[in-house]
């Protein structure tokens, strides 16, 4: 796979949405998620040498949400409006993307991962539950090897554990390669650094190129209570992986979301929010 094109590919995506041609099912379609609420705080942390952006709403038992690769937090709006019902719910841009800020240090799902650990510590945040898609739930499961004492549970949805559970043919789905051109555009918008894109773009490919890259050991060392989460329609992730994953984890349950794709938390955010909460809740 050439993973610069896949980046530039999912960035554009992410500015959302594809306009759905008559009687498309669900999950060819990728809906504007809906608006985000009136935050109790925001602002920027510094972290690991970058200024990362959060919002917090709500309050009760913490949540964090993970974005995906290229994306932003406002991929949340559907979640973040039921679960800050009764949850404190804590959404962040990872490094370079949206708008927080990036620098030198090569990309690592690793160097990832201790951003948002210490994200939760400058907020105060002993423990979480953690939702993460795509690379928000490798940075998840990440976390859960390396920081178990910082998560009550992981709901890892559409991520893998190596670079071959990645479709090698995933550019060429329609729903996947229109998602993908919106984002450029979403970060000239939002980005401190608008004119970086081909740069940042460049800098995480590296890393997509050969990571992760986690042993069966490294997967069977997790404690953590997780959730291997996937839509039926996915166009990355094969389910072979998935399945993979949710067998070699100790414990972990394997969810599998009906009629819908990589970007199920806008295509069905009511079943997305019933299956988070079944999770985090119980």
């Amino acid at each position: 796979m050439n993973f610069r094109s896949l980046a530039y590919s999912f960035a554009i995506l992410l500015a959302f949405m594809v306009t759905a041609a008559p009687g498309a099912e669900r999950w060819e379609q990728i809906p504007e998620p809906k608006a985000m609420p009136a935050a109790v705080k925001s602002g920027t942390a510094p972290v690991n040498g970058i200024e990362m952006y959060y919002a917090i709403y709500g309050e009760g038992p913490p949540v964090l949400l993970i974005h995906g690769g290229l994306g932003y937090a406002d991929i949340w709006g559907g979640q973040v409006a039921e679960l800050s019902k009764d949850h404190t719910v804590i959404v962040a841009e990872s490094r370079g993307h949206g708008r927080s800020t990036r620098n030198a240090d090569p990309y690592s799902y690793d160097l990832m991962s201790s951003d948002y650990v210490a994200l939760l510590d400058y907020l105060k945040i002993d423990k979480t539950a953690l939702v993460g898609w795509s690379d928000g739930g490798i940075i998840g499961i990440d976390i859960a090897m390396n920081h178990p004492e910082k998560l009550t549970k992981v709901f890892a949805q559409a991520a893998n554990t190596k670079v071959d559970g990645v479709k090698p043919d995933v550019m060429q789905n329609k729903t996947f390669a229109g998602y993908i051109d919106h984002a450029g555009e979403v970060y000239k918008k939002i980005s401190p650094t608008p004119d970086q894109y081909d740069a940042f773009v460049e800098q995480i490919s590296n890393m997509w190129a050969s990571q992760p890259n986690w042993s069966d050991d490294d997967l069977k060392g997790i404690k953590t209570p997780i959730a291997i989460v996937l839509g039926d329609h996915d166009e990355a992730i094969t389910r072979e992986h998935t399945d993979y994953m949710a067998k070699t984890i100790p414990g972990a349950k394997l969810i599998i979301l009906k009629d819908a794709s990589h970007f199920a938390m806008v295509q069905d955010p009511d079943g997305y929010n019933k299956a988070v909460r079944d999770f985090i809740d119980n």
